[in-house]
């Protein structure tokens, strides 16, 4: 059974820095397209970065420039560098897993099989 677990989240303020963590278990990690999405209060969920099996990147343009994704297969980690953040960047953030081949593009929130419970990110202006 896949497991993630997100950690990392708190509050800061504005143009301050965090750093998430998602541990995962289960499944062979390096095999793993891994994505972070976040959710804000009254919004949807949306994409906020991916990483795949050749670590290539992707980045919703809301958080380019300042989140990094990267990931370390030999701790089955995938983190997420949260940098010159701002009020809205407050939500809930949700580490999610692909072990499939899916069709589905790497923002697509409908490629991920697991997901985590979630960390709450708040920033304050």
């Amino acid at each position: 059974q896949v497991q993630l677990v997100e950690s990392g989240g708190g509050l800061v303020q504005a143009g301050g820095s965090l750093r998430l963590s998602c541990a995962a278990s289960g499944r062979t990690f390096s095999s793993g397209v891994m994505g972070w999405f976040r959710q804000a209060p009254g919004k949807e969920r949306e994409f906020v970065a991916g990483i795949g099996r050749s670590g290539y990147t992707y980045y919703a343009d809301s958080v380019k420039g300042r989140f990094t994704i990267s990931r370390d297969n030999a701790k089955n980690t995938v983190y997420l560098q949260l940098n010159s953040l701002k009020p809205e960047d407050t939500a809930v953030y949700y580490c999610a897993a692909d072990y499939s081949n899916s069709v589905w593009s790497i923002q697509a929130q409908a490629r991920y099989e697991y997901w985590g419970q979630g960390t709450q990110v708040t920033v304050s202006s």
